[in-house]
């Protein structure tokens, strides 16, 4: 396959920049080394003449309290990283479902598919469907949020509360921005190292303070830099990072009747396509502390939550006031 050549190339790169990293294990493009905190199931899709399987958590609590919780992942992550959210969630008594979407984490990594938030949120459908779920309250972080969107949308009635933490999406970035092939998107994965991720998310979620608790999250997609499967994943991630830029939501939120809750760690600057905006544009995109307002105004009866000096990342930065936010809003 044409888009697979360059693996010598790309292990050959990862691997010399992996110096300072030597605790980052190779992982396979669906992570069947690696262990997720809660038991993981697998959903056969029969989806655009593919059969695919898309991996998700379940997680029971010992007292049912009638609600489920259902966390969906950003783009940069997969459904682990929601541990210790699902964990006192379910000590609260709710059920909690943590899919990871096709093209991320333990779930199928197809060469072709025609990805879209609807297309998303149909999978996701389609696992609670077989669980039979009629009723849940959907959080969803980073591009996650653009999914949680998308599934309120299509599927109203199933949907009880949504909350939002620090979603991308909440402006128009094909508006701002030039066009990135998916080929290009693809090369510019490619070169993605240990080192380049590291310096991503200290830059943009946790304001160049490193801590040993983000380490699981640097290892999990640093780890697939180091495997023979990376351009498998990196081809998928130049499929997604395209959706995310020509599928906007913004302009729908005003339709969600849905009672919400946005969480929004005002530092963040997260903006999809910033380096290939005119100069003068660069400095106004990302500024979360004015598009929470904004999506706020859009969403009728919607309940925002600021966190000063806060990242893209509240639910593991500054996790107490994510957890005080979500289960005030949800209890």
């Amino acid at each position: 396959m044409k888009y697979f050549k360059n693996v010598a190339v790309v292990m050959l790169f990862s691997l010399a920049s992996v110096s300072g990293f030597s605790q980052i294990k190779p992982l396979d493009a669906t992570l069947s080394n690696y262990q997720y905190p809660f038991e993981v199931y697998f959903k056969d899709l029969n989806s655009q003449k593919q059969n695919l399987k898309m991996a998700y958590m379940d997680v029971k609590p010992q007292k049912l309290n009638g609600k489920t919780v259902m966390l969906l992942h950003g783009k940069n992550f997969n459904g682990a990283y929601w541990e210790q959210t699902a964990k006192d969630l379910s000590a609260k008594g709710f059920r909690v479902i943590i899919p990871d979407q096709i093209g991320f984490g333990k779930s199928s990594k197809p060469q072709s598919y025609q990805f879209s938030f609807a297309q998303l949120a149909s999978n996701t459908k389609a696992v609670l469907d077989d669980l039979k779920i009629d009723k849940i309250i959907v959080l969803g972080h980073s591009m996650g949020g653009m999914v949680a969107t998308r599934f309120t949308l299509m599927y109203p009635e199933t949907v009880e509360k949504l909350v939002l933490e620090n979603p991308i999406g909440l402006e128009d970035y094909k508006a701002l921005a030039k066009y990135q092939t998916v080929d290009e998107a693809y090369q510019s994965e490619l070169k993605n190292t240990a080192e380049s991720y590291k310096n991503y998310q200290l830059k943009f979620y946790y304001d160049n303070k490193w801590k040993s608790e983000y380490q699981p999250w640097l290892d999990l997609i640093a780890g697939w830099t180091l495997h023979k499967d990376y351009p498998q994943v990196a081809w998928n991630a130049a499929l997604t990072s395209d959706i995310i830029f020509n599928q906007p939501v913004v302009y729908e939120f005003k339709n969600i009747k849905t009672p919400t809750l946005l969480i929004i760690g005002t530092r963040d600057r997260t903006a999809i396509g910033k380096d290939r905006a005119p100069k003068e544009i660069q400095p106004t995109m990302g500024q979360y502390q004015e598009l929470g307002k904004k999506t706020q105004r859009q969403i009728a009866g919607s309940k925002l939550v600021e966190l000063e000096n806060v990242g893209h990342l509240p639910h593991i930065e500054v996790y107490d006031k994510f957890w005080n936010a979500l289960y005030d809003f949800i209890k």
